[in-house]
């Protein structure tokens, strides 16, 4: 143990901390691990800043865009009527649907993409369907995450390993070389998802409305009372407002100093604000009355487009630059600059202050309202994820469809037969996409997720720091000379848990930089072949499934599913034992030592 390597690894610690405590956004504390690594003189600013063009970051970068294309130029735009009729015949078999469809989509695309586009369709056919939505939803993200440890593409995660190994002197990951294994974990995860996570899923009566169970729809806001209003002295319990929309009201502030918890006996007066939880046609259409106002927040005019406006729910999705910003501080006039927000749904507690003070979170809800031809903006969104489906919102087949599809087989077949490296293959399927017109260079700057961008380039240099001192050499000997002794495949085993868990409590990507140094290292050590363990390392980091938190996926469907962490240990808890077994069966099969 050396100071240098001392340095590495408390920088490292204090990361891992920062990670699990979530006071600072992953990309954040990702950038100041490698000023960290550069200010102590760990790593020259060369190396620090290598991740930038780390052929890792730069293919996540240029698959986002191409993502992003294929998915607004409408190619998936028959998803939707797929699953419906899947619906008819039985809901195992919309569940065995659902999960096909969504685990091919996430091998070929971006699986965090894949899902943000299913949910919509998802909420809509459940509400169709009398279905519920926890019984969907939660299976959605779990194929998506599985589906996605089956090609090199299919996660960022994967990309970034590769990498890895490429800085290691190691042969780069394969297009499909990860296919055989991960479709035996997917296998694994069908059969158990069919034949018995599914009897775990949150059940409901049947009967319930989805409104009753999931209070979907019910959203907080605040309503200022006019000073000619007729409901001045009224009594709250019998205001005819409180009646008619079947408000409940959680506070009536009388000014800013004085705000009150919500009593049948209050009189109302000119000026009270109530702070309110409703449904979206109810606040709809009190938004219309002479004697009310939505209180919004100044960048909105909750009186703007009244008759040609629609409501809709957008999401605060996982990776948002809204999340932690108030909403008075939220750049919602970067989409559009005339919409309304009308409310939110949030599992904070939020009754106790102005409704442009609350503090934006992901997976929290909001109720909007926009004219028509404003929709495509919230669509384009990367921070704002539309979760309804607008009636009359009819999305004409993009003229780019075919060309966006055939660009994207041409970037996974170059890269599959070796023809270039998926760095080159996938960079110029971006610029050719933009070349012919596809998508514009302003759309694709916004396509791309800056945030993992930048927790990428971060997370990099753990490994190079890793390497340059000598801690990644320690740790290995350690681990070898306590475990070596019980066999290889022991110790992927152990490394297949500890990654998994790793990453059920902070980044994936995180984890996955950190291990699969070490991973390289030990199998060096043990004398047997490193694929394996970095394969494992591969595996391990993306198949999260016991927290809310552990994937980008799981975060999205939490507020739409209503679901609670315990729902997440309950489903994915068993789940993760026997991808834990199959690891240790599987993997030696497809990648021998």
């Amino acid at each position: 143990m050396t100071l240098e390597i001392g340095i590495v690894l408390g920088i490292i610690l204090l990361a891992l901390i920062l990670f699990m405590l979530e006071w600072l956004s992953i990309d954040t504390v990702s950038i100041l691990v490698m000023i960290a690594f550069m200010a102590t003189g760990i790593l020259t600013p060369q190396e620090g800043f290598k991740g930038f063009t780390n052929p890792a970051t730069l293919t996540v970068g240029a698959m986002f865009i191409i993502s992003f294309t294929v998915f607004h130029t409408g190619a998936l735009s028959k998803v939707g009527d797929l699953l419906k009729q899947a619906s008819k015949v039985s809901y195992f078999f919309l569940l065995l649907s659902l999960m096909a469809v969504t685990s091919v989509l996430s091998g070929l695309v971006n699986n965090t993409a894949v899902v943000a586009l299913l949910i919509p369709v998802v909420l809509n056919l459940s509400s169709q369907e009398e279905l519920y939505a926890s019984r969907l939803l939660m299976p959605l993200s779990f194929a998506g995450i599985m589906g996605g440890v089956c090609t090199l593409i299919g996660t960022s995660t994967n990309i970034l390993v590769s990498g890895i190994a490429e800085d290691r002197g190691l042969a780069p990951i394969g297009m499909f070389e990860m296919t055989g294994a991960g479709l035996v974990f997917l296998a694994a995860g069908f059969a158990y998802m069919l034949l018995g996570g599914r009897y775990l899923l949150p059940k409901h009566e049947q009967g319930d409305s989805l409104e009753a169970i999931y209070d979907m729809g019910r959203f907080i806001t605040q309503l200022r009372i006019a000073p000619d209003s007729p409901f001045v002295g009224q009594m709250l319990k019998h205001a005819s407002l409180v009646k008619k929309h079947e408000l409940e009201v959680l506070q009536i502030a009388k000014s800013e100093e004085e705000r009150l918890p919500a009593s049948a006996d209050t009189t109302l007066e000119g000026g009270d604000i109530l702070t309110v939880r409703s449904k979206a046609e109810d606040l709809q259409e009190m938004a219309q009355n002479d004697h009310l106002s939505i209180v919004s927040p100044e960048q909105f005019d909750a009186s703007k487009a009244m008759e040609s406006s629609q409501l809709f729910e957008a999401l605060i999705a996982p990776e948002s630059q809204f999340v932690g910003k108030r909403i008075s501080e939220a750049p919602f006039t970067e989409i559009s600059e005339t919409a309304s927000l009308l409310g939110i749904r949030s599992r904070q507690e939020i009754t106790s202050q102005e409704l442009e003070e609350v503090q934006l979170q992901s997976g929290d809800v909001l109720l909007i309202r926009a004219a028509p031809e404003e929709m495509k903006y919230f669509h384009n969104s990367r921070d704002l994820l539309v979760i309804t489906e607008m009636e009359g919102d009819e999305k004409e087949q993009s003229r780019y469809m075919w060309p966006a599809v055939l660009i994207l087989a041409g970037v996974i077949a170059t890269a599959a037969l070796g023809v270039a490296p998926i760095v080159l293959s996938a960079s110029a399927g971006a610029l050719l996409l933009v070349l012919i017109g596809a998508i514009s260079s302003q759309q694709a700057y916004r396509a791309v997720d800056w945030q993992v961008i930048f927790m990428l380039a971060g997370v990099l240099s753990m490994g190079t720091a890793l390497e340059k001192t000598g801690a990644d050499q320690l740790l290995a000997n350690i681990i070898a000379e306590e475990l070596g002794q019980l066999g290889p495949r022991f110790v992927l085993s152990g490394f297949f848990i500890i990654t998994l868990l790793a990453s059920n409590i902070m980044s994936n990507n995180a984890s996955a930089a950190l291990m699969a140094p070490i991973a390289i290292t030990v199998a060096s050590k043990l004398g047997v072949e490193a694929r394996p363990f970095l394969m494992t390392v591969t595996f391990a980091a993306s198949l999260s499934f016991m927290l809310p938190m552990g994937y980008q996926t799981n975060t999205m469907i939490y507020t739409p599913g209503n679901y609670r962490v315990t729902d997440y240990l309950r489903v994915g808890g068993p789940l993760t034992l026997i991808f834990w077994v199959v690891a240790a069966l599987v993997i030696p099969l497809f990648f021998p030592f």
